[in-house]
């Protein structure tokens, strides 16, 4: 059993990890469980930090999760000859401070001295090592550096033993290091094009089989973690200009990483009319679509109407084109525009979230998943859906 720690937006982690691995098990509501026999993090884009669960303790209380925790490590360190790096991240609704934290960590590293061990131990001004600490002093990659997940929820401790951070670095690398980027159309984060990937695609037992169109594809984002994932990849875009960034980054990439898919295909064409070559062997479309013009403060009412107006007609004779195209079968996980007011929190929808089934899909998530910062008013709404196989 894996233990994940999702992201800051959990429900996207959530929904992609149950396309990955089937049904998984909340724990509040940033910590899952799934049950696999093994979980690469760099896989995913939702996941932060990930770990083999090894306790199950039926209460919070501090003391004793301590006591267990010493009981269960002391002995499997003692017997060793290295020294062990040790952090610990407290997760859930729990009464734990950073410093309760900090002494099991002492405890550990005195307890493990007079056995005649020795331990470093990380220090922390918080409840949690953040990521980035996590991934630099490479906890969870080898059996002497160690990170223990602790989540404490309705009335139960569980502890797992991490297997790795996510790797910010080369997230960072992959969106910052391409030669073209152009903030005007958008920058989708790569970790965000890969959870809509792992959405549509899921765990697929072949991945040379896969055939991702982006036919939004901008700088090529989506199609750039499509192919570090072995997918073969199909883009188009309305702008000349973008077709042309795509294909630099798409060289880049495959200069500066390792690529099993292929670009079968890359050309402009206005996605509301445009033809796809052999789209019947399309199975999976993956996109941002339009999110019209970007705003800085919450708009009136009268054009909010006129933005949404015209991103819903947009959108839905895209999906209209392409749904006339494609084999059935085909999955969808598109990106879409919804508007936050930032004074009461309400979230405006497109239309055509609710008629996806009048245009022949079948939605697979009823619940809104929404990623955005909180200075945002736009808001990326993420769409799951099928074309259904024919009865």
């Amino acid at each position: 059993m894996m233990l994940c720690i999702l992201g800051r937006q959990p429900e996207l982690g959530r929904a992609e990890l149950a396309a990955l691995y089937g049904s998984t098990k909340m724990i509040g509501r940033e910590a899952a469980l799934i049950s696999c026999d093994s979980f690469d993090i760099q896989a995913t884009g939702g996941t932060q930090k990930a770990g083999r669960l090894v306790l199950e303790i039926p209460h919070t209380n501090w003391p004793a999760v301590s006591r267990a925790i010493s009981e269960y490590y002391l002995p499997k360190w003692q017997a060793g000859d290295h020294k062990i790096t040790l952090g610990i991240s407290v997760y859930g609704k729990t009464h734990v401070r950073p410093r309760d934290v900090n002494n099991l960590s002492l405890s550990l590293k005195q307890k493990l001295k007079k056995a005649g061990g020795s331990l470093r131990a990380l220090p922390s001004k918080e409840l949690t090592l953040n990521t980035a600490v996590s991934h630099h002093n490479k906890l969870g990659l080898n059996p002497h550096k160690i990170e223990l997940l602790i989540v404490q929820n309705d009335g139960k401790t569980f502890v797992a033993e991490s297997t790795g951070a996510q790797n910010i670095t080369a997230l960072a690398k992959r969106d910052q290091g391409r030669p073209k980027r152009d903030a005007f159309v958008g920058m989708l984060p790569p970790k965000l094009a890969l959870m809509m990937l792992n959405m549509a695609v899921g765990e697929a037992a072949s991945p040379q089989n896969e055939l991702v169109l982006d036919p939004f594809c901008g700088t090529g984002v989506i199609l750039q973690e499509a192919l570090l994932r072995d997918y073969n990849v199909y883009g188009s875009d309305l702008s000349d200009k973008m077709i042309d960034f795509t294909g630099a980054n798409l060289e880049w990439l495959q200069t500066t990483h390792k690529t099993g898919g292929k670009l079968t295909a890359l050309h402009q064409g206005d996605a509301t009319n445009a033809t796809w070559q052999n789209a019947k062997n399309i199975t999976a479309v993956v996109c941002e679509t339009y999110l019209g013009q970007p705003f800085s403060a919450t708009p009136s009412p009268a054009k909010l109407r006129e933005v949404q107006g015209n991103c819903n007609a947009i959108i839905s004779n895209f999906l209209k084109n392409i749904g006339a195209q494609v084999a059935p079968g085909t999955s969808f996980t598109i990106a879409v525009p919804a508007w936050r007011n930032l004074t009461t929190k309400y979230i405006t929808r497109l239309p055509l979230v609710h008629h996806l089934a009048d245009m022949g899909y079948e939605q697979t998530n009823q619940k809104p998943l929404l990623y955005y910062r909180d200075d945002q008013v736009v808001a990326r709404d993420i769409l799951i859906f099928k074309k259904p196989l024919t009865k």
